[in-house]
């Protein structure tokens, strides 16, 4: 599975009344940590298809969803479990912790 690309049309759907586990990655194009993040981001959304669903949303074209999430910095990754806010990672975060926290 691929990874997907939440936005202001599809997250209600998507993230919000997802039976899965989500976890978004808040990134930008000009971000050099992002770029490294992106990789661990990928890799996870491979390994964890049936379990977790993994997309990206870019703060430059989602402000309001940046904005609705109180993201300061990137990257910042959340991880919502029925609509709500489970865990919040800012900064490079290794896959590790990431997975740790998907289980």
């Amino acid at each position: 599975m691929s990874v997907c690309v939440f936005d202001n049309e599809n997250f209600e759907e998507e993230v919000l009344k997802s039976d899965k586990k989500v976890l978004i990655d808040f990134y930008a194009d000009w971000c050099g940590p992002c770029k490294m993040q992106s990789p661990i981001v990928d890799q996870l959304a491979e390994e964890l298809e049936n379990a977790v669903k993994v997309g990206k949303i870019n703060v430059d074209n989602s402000p309001e969803l940046a904005e609705k999430y109180g993201i300061m910095s990137i990257p910042t990754l959340i991880i919502i479990e029925n609509g709500e806010v489970k865990n919040q990672f800012i900064g490079l975060t290794s896959k590790d912790i990431l997975l740790e926290n998907l289980k």
